[in-house]
Parts: C-alpha cells; sequence; structure tokens
C-alpha cells in the first residue's frame, strides 16, 4: 500500500540504493514576520534564507555515500541510496521530514506511479537540539536509529528516552566544562550568559552556569533568545547587555536564534564586549563580516576540531544544475552563488541563470574544504551507520539477509559497538551515551589584512588527553576585542589585594564585595582572600598585613637608654655608699660613729651596697638564673637592710630606757643580741625563699597575649604567694621598724637617730606603697624599670636620711662630733 500523504511532500535530495539513509537538514531558515496585535490570524511562516553551509552538509552526505559505493571493503554489493529533506531548521518542519522518511515517501508527481518506499534503517540529523529531540522521539518508537552531526544539548544524552540516538559531535557538558575552564583560567568573574530558548540554550546555560558558581563565578545576567522573539523583546535584552557591568558574554545558542540580537547589537554600536560562542555559532559565516568586526571582533569560542576531507572539493565543484536537474536544492544554490535566477517571471533587472557558469571563478567559503569541522562531523556519520550496517549483513555466522523481518530495528545494537579508523586516521566510536570522545579547538575571530574575518585557531580541549595537558591555549595569539592583545577584565568588584579581605555587599552577588584591610594580628597573603588568618600568639602582622612576623622582644637591656640611666643611679648609689662606709672607716674613733654602733651601721652599709647592686639583676634578658636572683637577693638584702635598722632603733631605744635608774635593760641588748636580732630576720626571710626555690622558682617567660606587637620578656615569680610572703615580711619588719622609731622620737638627746630612722622609714613605706599601682598599671619594659626605681628610692632614702646627717657633722661640723655635745640632753618635744 503506497503510504504518500500530499500534505507532507518536502522538497529534497534523492537517489535509489539497495538500502536508504535519511538525511534531514536545514537547507533553509525559517522566517517568521510576528505579529503582536492579536487581533489578527498570525501569518503563516515560510522557508527562507539559503543556507549554503547547511547545503554544503548535504553535499559531504552524498559525497561519503559515493565514497562507500566505490569501497568494496565496505558493504560489498551493496549500494546505499539516500533521501534528503529540508528541516527549515524548525522542530515541526524536521518532525515533518522524518515522518516523510519513515513513511517512505517518494516525490509526488503526479504522472509517477505510487511505489513502495524502502525501509530507512538510519536517519542522519539534525543540527539543532530541539529539532533532533523531536525526530528522536517519533523515530525511537520505530527502532530507525538516528545520528546527529551537530545536535550537543547533554538531554540528548539520555539513554532511556533516546536510545537510538547517536551523534558525532561531543555534549554540550564537555562544551560546558571546556567553557567553564576557558572562562577561569582568564580570571573572569562577572559573566553574563544569553541562551537560546530551546533544549539546546537551556540545557547548555544550566550545566555551565553551576560548573562555573562551583569556581566562584558569577552570573552577572541570564537571557534567552530565539529567532521569533519581537523586535521588543530583543531590545530588552540589548538594554540589559548595555546596563550591566559585564565586559564578557557567553552566547549559547544557535546561529539563527542569535543572529537577530547580534544585528541589534551591532547596528547599536555596542562595543566593549568579549563574546564567548558555543559550538554553534562560532564558525558561522554570516556574523563574522566585515561589518559586524566593530562589535563582534575578537569572538572566541569552542568548535569541533577542523579536518580536511580529501576530493571533496572536486566533486563539490561538479555541481551542475544541468546534470542535477532532478536536485531540488542544486538551482537555489546556483543561484545564491552567481546572484541570478532560473526563474522565467523575474525581473527584467535580475540576472538570469544559464547553467554554464564556471564554479572555479567563485571565490568562497563554501569551496573552502581545509578546515572543515560540521562538516566532517556529517562524513563521521555516514561512515557509522556505514560500518554498523555492514557489521548487521555481515556476521560473523554468515550472511545476514536485510528484510522484512525486524532487522532495521537491530542496527542501533550494532552502533554501539561500531569501532573503526577512518581515511583521515581517526579512531571512530561511540561511548555508552552514544557520544563521540570530546575534542574541540578553540576559535577566535581576527581581521585578514584583505578585510575579511578568519576563524583562526589559538588552542585545543581534548578530554582524551593525560591529565594537565587536557586545556592548550595559544594567549599571545589571541586577537581580543577592540583588536587588542591584552586579556579582558571582566569582575563586579576589582580583586582584593593581599593584606585585604572581601566583604560581600548586602543583597549583591558574591563576586560584588568591598575589600576590608585586615585587622591589627591578621594577615593575608593571596588576592581575595575571603578571611584573614590570626598570626600565632608571638607574631605579629606587617604594615602591609601580608605577612606574620615575629613580635619584638621587650626587656629592659642594658643598651637601653632606660636601662643605661638605671644602671648608672645604681653604680652611683653604691659608689656614694662604699664612700659613706669609707668616711666612716676614717673617722670610726669619732664619738658620733662610736655612738651610732658603729658594727651595726657598716653592716647596714654593707646591706646599702647590696641593695643597690640587686638591681642590675633586673636590667638584661632574663633568664633562669637571673630571675632566681633578681627576685631572692632583693628579698634577702632589703630584710637584712631593714634588719640592721630595726636593731639600731632597738639599741636606741635601749639606751635612753637604760638611763632611768634602776633599769639594766641594756646588758640584754649588747653587740651580741644586735648581731642575734640581724641574723635571725635575715635568716627567717632565707628560709621563706629557699622554699620558694623549692616549691615553684621564679622563671622567664613571654606575655605575648597583653601587647598587639611585642613580647614581653619578664621573669614569672613562680609561687605568688611565696613571692608575697617575701615583700610582706618585708613590710612587717619596716613597719615594726617605723613604730619602734616612732616611740622613740621623744627621747632627750643631742643626737636622736630614731629621728632619723623614723623619716627614713617613713620614705620607704611612702615609696613601696606607690610602687604597687605603678608596678601594676605600667606596660612591659617600664614594670622592671618601677621596680629598679623603688628599689633605688628606698636605697637612697635609707642611705641619705640616716647617714646623710652623720656625714655632715664629720665632714663639714667635726665641731659637733664630740663626746660632751652627743651627751648633752636636750629637752623632749613632741612632734
Amino acid at each position: 500500500m503506497c503510504k504518500l500523504l500530499g500534505e507532507f511532500y518536502l522538497p529534497g535530495l534523492y537517489e535509489d540504493g539497495d538500502i536508504i539513509i535519511g538525511g534531514i537538514f536545514p537547507i533553509y531558515n525559517k522566517e517568521l514576520e510576528i505579529n503582536n496585535s492579536f487581533t489578527t490570524q498570525p501569518p503563516s511562516s515560510e522557508c527562507a534564507s539559503f543556507d549554503l553551509r547547511a547545503f554544503r552538509w548535504t553535499q559531504v552526505m552524498i559525497f561519503a555515500i559515493n565514497e562507500i559505493n566505490q569501497d568494496s571493503r565496505i558493504l560489498p554489493n551493496v549500494t546505499l541510496g539516500y533521501r534528503i529533506h529540508d528541516s527549515c531548521a524548525s522542530p515541526s518542519q524536521a518532525l515533518k521530514a522524518a515522518l516523510a522518511l519513515i513513511n517512505g515517501q517518494e516525490k509526488n508527481i503526479p504522472e509517477l506511479n505510487c511505489k513502495e518506499g524502502s525501509p530507512i534503517p538510519a536517519i542522519i540529523g539534525e543540527s539543532g537540539s530541539s529539532q533532533s529531540i523531536a525526530i528522536a522521539r517519533a523515530v525511537t518508537s520505530f527502532g530507525i536509529s538516528m545520528v546527529s552531526y551537530f545536535s550537543t544539548c547533554a538531554c540528548l544524552s539520555n539513554k532511556r528516552e533516546f536510545p537510538t540516538f547517536f551523534r558525532t559531535v561531543p555534549s554540550d557538558l564537555f562544551q560546558a566544562k571546556a567553557l567553564a575552564q576557558f572562562v577561569e583560567h582568564f580570571g573572569w568573574t562577572w559573566i553574563g550568559t544569553i541562551g537560546g530558548d530551546n533544549e539546546y540554550g537551556r540545557y547548555g546555560i544550566q550545566a555551565f552556569s553551576e560548573l562555573v558558581q562551583r569556581s566562584g563565578i558569577c552570573i552577572a545576567f541570564s537571557e534567552t533568545i530565539l529567532r521569533t522573539y519581537s523586535k521588543e523583546r530583543i531590545l530588552k535584552i540589548v538594554d540589559t547587555i548595555k546596563m550591566s557591568t559585564a565586559k564578557v558574554i557567553l552566547a549559547f545558542a544557535s546561529e539563527g536564534d542569535l543572529y537577530p540580537l547580534l544585528n541589534e547589537v551591532v547596528r547599536q554600536n555596542i562595543t566593549g564586549i568579549q563574546w564567548i560562542a558555543s559550538e554553534a555559532w562560532i564558525t558561522a559565516a554570516r556574523p563574522s563580516t566585515r561589518d559586524n568586526f566593530k562589535s563582534l571582533g575578537g569572538t572566541i569560542g569552542f568548535a569541533s576540531r577542523k579536518m580536511a576531507i580529501p576530493k571533496l572539493k572536486n566533486f563539490l565543484m561538479s555541481l551542475r544544475p544541468s546534470i542535477h536537474s532532478t536536485f531540488d536544492f542544486v538551482n537555489v544554490f546556483w543561484e545564491t552563488i552567481f546572484g541570478c535566477t532560473f526563474n522565467n517571471d523575474s525581473s527584467v533587472f535580475t540576472k538570469r541563470c544559464t547553467g554554464r557558469e564556471n564554479l572555479q571563478k567563485v571565490n568562497n567559503s563554501f569551496f573552502d574544504v581545509t578546515q572543515l569541522r560540521v562538516s566532517y562531523n556529517v562524513y563521521k556519520a555516514v561512515y557509522a551507520i556505514a560500518h554498523a550496517l555492514h557489521s548487521l549483513l555481515f556476521c560473523r555466522e554468515g550472511i545476514c539477509q536485510f528484510g522484512e523481518d525486524g532487522q532495521p530495528q537491530r542496527l542501533f545494537q550494532h552502533l554501539k559497538e561500531v569501532r573503526f579508523t577512518n581515511r583521515i586516521d581517526e579512531h571512530i566510536y561511540f561511548d555508552s551515551n552514544g557520544d563521540p570522545t570530546a575534542s574541540y579547538d578553540i576559535i577566535n575571530w581576527q581581521m585578514k589584512q584583505n578585510g575579511s574575518v578568519e576563524h583562526v585557531t589559538v588552542g585545543y580541549f581534548d578530554v582524551s588527553a593525560p591529565a594537565g595537558k587536557m586545556f592548550m591555549i595559544k594567549e599571545d595569539s589571541i586577537i581580543w576585542h577592540g583588536n587588542k592583545r591584552k586579556v579582558p577584565q571582566s569582575v563586579c568588584s576589582e580583586s582584593c589585594p593581599p593584606g585585604s579581605r572581601k566583604a560581600v555587599q548586602n543583597g549583591q552577588h558574591t563576586c560584588c564585595f568591598d575589600c576590608l584591610p585586615c585587622s591589627e594580628g591578621e594577615v593575608t597573603n593571596t588576592t581575595d582572600s575571603l578571611e584573614c588568618m590570626k598570626c600565632p600568639l608571638e607574631y605579629w602582622s606587617s604594615k602591609d598585613s601580608q605577612s606574620c612576623i615575629l613580635k619584638e622582644l621587650e626587656f629592659l637591656s642594658f643598651a637601653d637608654t632606660m636601662g643605661i640611666i638605671l644602671m648608672t643611679v645604681a653604680l652611683f648609689g653604691a659608689c656614694i655608699t662604699l664612700i659613706i662606709a669609707s668616711t666612716f672607716l676614717y673617722h670610726k674613733d669619732t664619738p658620733i660613729v662610736k655612738a651610732n654602733n658603729s658594727e651595726l651601721s657598716f653592716l647596714l652599709l654593707f646591706s646599702l651596697v647590696l641593695c643597690f647592686l640587686c638591681s642590675l639583676t633586673f636590667i638584661g634578658k632574663p633568664s633562669v638564673w637571673s630571675c632566681v636572683l633578681r627576685h631572692t637577693v632583693f628579698g634577702i638584702t632589703f630584710v637584712l637592710c631593714i634588719s640592721c635598722i630595726l636593731g639600731k632603733t632597738i639599741v636606741v631605744l635601749i639606751a635612753f630606757k637604760a638611763t632611768v635608774p634602776q633599769m639594766n635593760v641594756l646588758k640584754w641588748f649588747g653587740p651580741v643580741q644586735q648581731k642575734a636580732i640581724v641574723c635571725a630576720c635575715t635568716f627567717i626571710q632565707i628560709v621563706i625563699c629557699i622554699t620558694w626555690l623549692i616549691v615553684a622558682p621564679p622563671f622567664p617567660t613571654n606575655y605575648a597575649k597583653y601587647h598587639n606587637s611585642k613580647v614581653i620578656l619578664e621573669c614569672n615569680v613562680g609561687s605568688p604567694v611565696a613571692f608575697y610572703c617575701v615583700l610582706g615580711y618585708i613590710g612587717i619588719l619596716a613597719c615594726l621598724c617605723f613604730v619602734l622609731a616612732f616611740l622613740a622620737r621623744k627621747l632627750p638627746g643631742n643626737f636622736n637617730e630614731a629621728k632619723l630612722i623614723t623619716f627614713s622609714m617613713l620614705i620607704f613605706c611612702a615609696v613601696w606603697l606607690t610602687f604597687i599601682p605603678a608596678y601594676v598599671s605600667s606596660p612591659g619594659k617600664y614594670t622592671v624599670a618601677v621596680e629598679i626605681f623603688a628599689i633605688l628610692s628606698s636605697s637612697f632614702g635609707l642611705l641619705f636620711c640616716i647617714f646623710g646627717p652623720k656625714c655632715y657633722i664629720i665632714l663639714f661640723k667635726p665641731e659637733k662630733n664630740t663626746k660632751r655635745n652627743l651627751m648633752r640632753k636636750m629637752p623632749s618635744k613632741k612632734i
């Protein structure tokens, strides 16, 4: 029964054979006049704008079939034929073409008898993913295999939905990975995207967006485009482009869908945009023209690896409308190439075609077969089907006849196993998803000296290459937009330099941020750091906050100005003390020296020398020994000093009490008892210090957390209780000495030493009471300086208050240095 349906008639290219292979190509582009009024019925769409590029794809299919028919190694004694229809770049038209192939339709010429068509085991098509999806869904139920040469939508890799679909062009999943890696390579973080409003564009943009967002790249805007969009909608997209700060735009759409938008971009003279093209339009001739170069120049993108097909140019040159008069498209091709017409009703201003024009004189990219990409995919698709048919027909078990027993449904099983090396030495096979190995050239639009636009290969992306070598690009060979060599920048915010961190603006993309300097003590040495890292405890941030540097060690050094001053004062005090001791020694036989217990006086002077010198142990870098010495020597020497003063105070007090009749207590406080008092008091302090050293001795330590840029190196007291006991014991002795001296202040006598001791102890207590708050509030090395100052001040106070008046009498008032003068009693008076 004849399956021919008149309304399904489609023009096409035909050649009979034992096995017919179907072909569907967008030889024409559908143009639809948009009616936005909705008051009248929309006009019907028409196929117009003959596409030379797509027509060449049909000729490559015919060329490959002829080549196979002449090759005795593939399908011997089996002739391949073809049925090629136009899809008009429309899913509905592509579906009509597929149904025509399934029905076995012959050319609908009334005078010819209806002929039963041969079964179509496989279809080569289509270029657009939307068209391929429509065809694949229709032919899958018939078990017809389909091999696409240009449909890249990742959705077509779903074998559950499209089990008989194969393709010789890589899936968009690989293209999206390549594009994402490309964008990341050049540091573009602010990208605009325009996708076709169909499966190809939606799946491609979705895959790309998911990949780049993992790398911290933001999508500034995302628009969709379709050739049937109204003028107003296209203008809105153009306005979005102009208003956006993104300077890099990825257009993931077919040439036909994108062309109206590109035309408007060129018309409005929008420049400064770096366009990234998907495989669907990067090698298209229509947008890559000299007139468009100002706006679109430097466009870069990925395309199938180019290849040259031997003898194809001769085949294309052999096209003649007279020879191929049954081919519906050849005449249109001829008219397009030569700008003439075969139509007898044409205008007198249109040149008539004779059919004898010379193709050799035509300079058209149609005949350039050195950089075939999609055409080569068509070539591979034909050979893949031929090898699958060969495997089906010539089984290992014997000859398997191709007939009406359902074998066409099994062809896709053989396509899964196809593995062969073609005439160009490329190994062809399909993976489990029906996809080939992904391999792309990186194409850049550059202007030649003659004014034509050239598609220059500047790199490649090959998934099958070893790790680290999949992506290669020659940056020096790229011409960017504006005919520049410098890589364009596209960021929402400029990169934050080292020493600062990113602070995302409220309600904005993560790529839109402010740069805040790192806080003190925090650093970062990377660009666009999200956080600043805290320096370790003993480190501090440099001035530029890019590195951690060792904190400055702070301690009171002998080289410091303050250290030199304190050391000088300490040595001066020790020298003065020695001079006073020498003076006392020289005048030891004078009454004033004898009257003041010379042994205790010399011991007191010796202890004062030690007090001055012990302050030197507080200067210099703290060590274990210096920390032990400075605290223990300080405690012992001051107790020795106060013990001597206490002994002198007791002697003064007893001496005056002994003058009272019948009071014989002086014998109990003779020189031996005085020495015993000094030794006993000092021994108690020595016991406290030894206990301190055994339990928890002082040790050097670094205090880094209390100061920003410095490490305070000082001595830790070890046991605070022991330290307080040492200081407390000194305070108890000082208070006791002060009380006793205060009680003796009213005693009669021309030279009452109790008054001097009272005043000296008053100064001593005042110094150490003011030392406490100053010690606590002083930072770093000043803490030690305050402690040394207290030691020196109290030592000078004791020295000058006790021995100053005596030295004055000895040196300047010798007439008063007599026993009579000292024994002369003065009336007591209240203070």
